[in-house]
């Protein structure tokens, strides 16, 4: 399969075009065929070799994806082949033509989201979910404004927006901080909540 791969830390001319061995899923893994990549900031730091954690040389990057399943491995229930996922992680990386992912790592891809979107959920959306209204911060466009009108419905807030994007929120009750349980739940609610906040896509 084609990967982007990257040898040694640097800049975007880093990034190589290679051919390299598709994986093969292990029990409890999952084989997903990219049909779309997401970029986020941290994988240039990643790229750069400046994030604080440096992934081992060489390697490929990005842990947003969203495609359909081409295999399973041993003991995996949660998908099967054909069935259109995006992920939360990868353990190969997510720029390459396939990537494989642990069975927690994938959830399934409502059908009215395409691709392009299903790859910007996992660090944009999540991200903006856990940071208002613990941190406040300006608002941003897309999934990060939709999942922060999520997250003041669900603790009662108001948000008072000036013009320079900064916010204060009321609180109708206290916020609980984020936990590993409350970030899987968050992510098995994606579906449902999609589905009706995003106009049908073919």
């Amino acid at each position: 399969m084609k990967a982007i791969v990257v040898h040694e830390f640097g800049g975007p001319e880093k990034l190589k075009l290679e051919e390299v061995p598709t994986p093969k899923p292990a029990a409890g893994q999952v084989l997903v065929r990219v049909h779309a990549a997401g970029v986020n900031p941290y994988d240039t730091y990643m790229r750069a070799g400046t994030y604080a954690v440096k992934p081992p040389l060489p390697y490929t990057p990005g842990s947003d994806a969203a495609g359909v399943v081409e295999a399973v491995g041993e003991g995996v229930k949660k998908v099967k082949p054909g069935e259109r996922v995006y992920t939360a992680k990868t353990l190969t990386g997510a720029y390459a033509e396939y990537c494989l992912v642990m069975e927690n790592q994938v959830h399934a891809l409502p059908a009215n989201v395409s691709f392009a979107q299903g790859a910007g959920v996992f660090v944009p959306y999540v991200t903006a979910f856990f940071r208002p209204p613990q941190f406040g911060g300006s608002a941003r466009l897309g999934n990060c404004a939709h999942s922060r009108r999520q997250r003041r419905r669900r603790h009662r807030c108001h948000a008072d927006g000036s013009r320079n994007g900064s916010h204060r929120f009321r609180h109708g009750r206290k916020p609980r901080r984020a936990s590993t349980s409350r970030f899987a739940k968050v992510l098995t609610r994606f579906s449902i909540t999609v589905s009706r906040a995003i106009p049908t896509k073919s």
